[in-house]
């Protein structure tokens, strides 16, 4: 059997390794146009910013690491012209030598990944402009920066890329300003944990723009919107990836409702013998169960391993995706997985949100603040999503939620999780675990949570509340809640005839502990409505200097 594979990145040269491992009969046969194969595109900006010395260490195969390892012949700038499927052949042209050649196949694989998404902005072909894509734009910028010694760095985007860049810039030196065409930072986040990232950028010097966008590039400087003008002597386009489908769309290929490729769980397109993988097809997602599209090497190299051994008479399914991302700014780790608030909302959940400030080892073995904030279904307390913002031991939660999320566990689960405890890691009740406290006694105990932005919203429309802080007087008098009442946790058993139990009444304290601890006694004292406020004092007032910026 001759298997043809458009593609030698990540999914590509995945799905060729599985096909062969699979027979050692069959011709494998990889074209890409690029003059770099099966790269770590994720390593990029840290090469940039120095913390990667060697470029090579993100090329490390290569087609004669290919050829000896798995008998598989790569051929480096050839690209595909046309497929006929009908006839099974496709157009191919050497880009080297400029000569056009037939070629036919038994199956084939479309790996054709995606391209820099490049808004049509004035200016954006001078040459001090560059979208970060794949090794060669790398090196491009490299030896941008070697020759030209840029000062003023504007990025356009807030995703991963863009972030890594930034970070990576500020430590070569560079003023960086980021612009953003949505109201907040990361556009994956709610919106009250990427206000933690902006703040971080800020207190880092990085100057952010959030809803603008750029009218025009020039030589010197970037007009953006408001008639404000940066300084720039280097722009950075990171505004997003677009599937590369215009090969697939001319072969007949179906696209799915993203514009992005549609495959099955095999990952067989619409035509009969043709597969497709990596950043080409649209996904599902793992709990609406919907078509989506998130580029991650990580989901093409198990596309790809998938394609490959199907395309070789096997039967492995795709299982879906959450969208799960971490990436590094700084010395903050910023992670997400399953659905965010808006997405949960949007499709109709009910949701019990939670903000669980913890450290993630004990203090006294040195350990650092996370506020991990959890989406679950009021209705059945399944764990929708979370998102985490902290400087150590985010990497290892995340997976851990990511894995909860993906066989359904419900917030009465977490609790009941044997995790690995000792001081230099964690604390004995880990923050997983209070996760599953607290949104396990939101949603089965009674004890429901209010976010700032509902208790806010309330208090505008002038709604009758009864707002407690339980701290102690000084903690009360450096800032609290508007019109709240100071009771402090040890005075409130001595204090209940002077509350209304038939009000809506909320408590909180700095993080959130004994704001419940409070809610407990007012609800066993025949309280009718007791509501801790989530993430206590510290995210609300998070939440009001928000506020406070986006009014300006």
């Amino acid at each position: 059997m001759r298997i043809i594979i458009i593609g030698a990145v990540a999914a590509g040269t995945s799905a060729a390794a599985k096909a062969r491992r699979n027979g050692e009969s069959h011709e494998i046969v990889i074209y890409e146009k690029d003059t770099y194969i099966s790269y770590s595109g994720c390593g990029m900006p840290y090469y940039l910013g120095g913390e990667v010395e060697n470029g090579e260490e993100l090329t490390p195969r290569n087609p004669e690491f290919f050829k000896s390892k798995y008998n598989v012949d790569v051929l480096t700038a050839h690209e595909v012209l046309s497929v006929d499927p009908g006839k099974q052949s496709l157009q191919v042209k050497n880009l080297v030598t400029g000569e056009v050649f037939e070629d036919h196949y038994d199956k084939l694989i479309l790996a054709t990944g995606a391209a820099a998404a490049v808004p049509p902005i004035p200016g954006r072909e001078l040459a001090h402009v560059f979208t970060l894509r794949n090794i060669n734009d790398m090196y491009r910028i490299r030896a941008y920066l070697d020759t030209k010694s840029p000062k003023q760095a504007v990025i356009v985007g807030t995703g991963f890329i863009g972030l890594e860049l930034a970070e990576n810039f500020v430590k070569q030196g560079m003023n960086v300003t980021l612009v953003e065409m949505l109201p907040q930072v990361t556009p994956g986040l709610d919106s009250d944990m990427a206000d933690m990232v902006e703040s971080h950028l800020e207190k880092k010097g990085v100057l952010v723009l959030t809803g603008s966008t750029v009218e025009e590039i020039r030589e010197k400087d970037v007009r953006i919107s408001q008639d404000r003008e940066v300084k720039a002597d280097l722009v950075i386009l990171a505004t997003g990836v677009r599937p590369n489908v215009a090969l697939a769309k001319t072969m007949g290929v179906a696209l799915g409702s993203t514009g992005a490729i549609a495959v099955n769980a095999h990952m067989e397109t619409s035509l009969p013998g043709v597969y497709a993988c990596g950043d080409c097809i649209e996904q599902f997602h793992v709990v609406t169960g919907k078509p989506v599209y998130r580029p991650l090497g990580s989901t093409a190299n198990k596309t790809g391993r998938i394609a490959g051994h199907n395309a070789t008479g096997g039967d492995l399914e795709f299982r879906g995706v959450l969208g799960t991302g971490i990436f590094r700014v700084f010395d903050l780790t910023v992670a997400q997985t399953g659905l965010s608030t808006t997405e949960a909302e949007k499709e109709g959940y009910e949701v019990s949100i939670s903000h669980n400030i913890k450290p993630n080892k004990p203090e006294y073995m040195g350990g650092r603040e996370m506020v991990i904030k959890s989406v679950a279904d009021k209705k059945d307390g399944r764990l929708l999503g979370v998102q985490i913002v902290g400087e150590e031991g985010v990497d290892k939660r995340i997976d851990v939620f990511a894995t909860l999320i993906t066989f359904g566990a419900k917030v009465s689960d977490l609790v009941h999780l044997d995790l690995a405890y000792a001081p230099p890691f964690s604390t004995t009740k880990d923050p997983v675990l209070y996760t599953g406290m607290i949104q396990e006694n939101a949603i089965y105990g009674g004890r429901p949570l209010m976010t700032p932005e509902e208790l806010t919203k309330l208090q505008a429309e002038g709604k009758t509340i009864q707002v407690l802080d339980t701290r102690v007087k000084k903690q009360f008098e450096a800032g609290h809640v508007d019109e709240a009442k100071n009771l402090p946790h040890s005075d409130v058993r001595g204090s209940l005839d002077s509350l209304k139990k038939d009000v809506i009444t909320v408590t909180y304290c700095n993080k959130g502990t004994t704001g419940n601890a409070v809610q407990n006694i007012l609800l066993n004292e025949g309280f009718k409505e007791v509501y801790n406020l989530s993430g206590g004092h510290k995210n609300f007032a998070r939440f009001r200097e928000h506020q406070k910026k986006t009014k300006k």
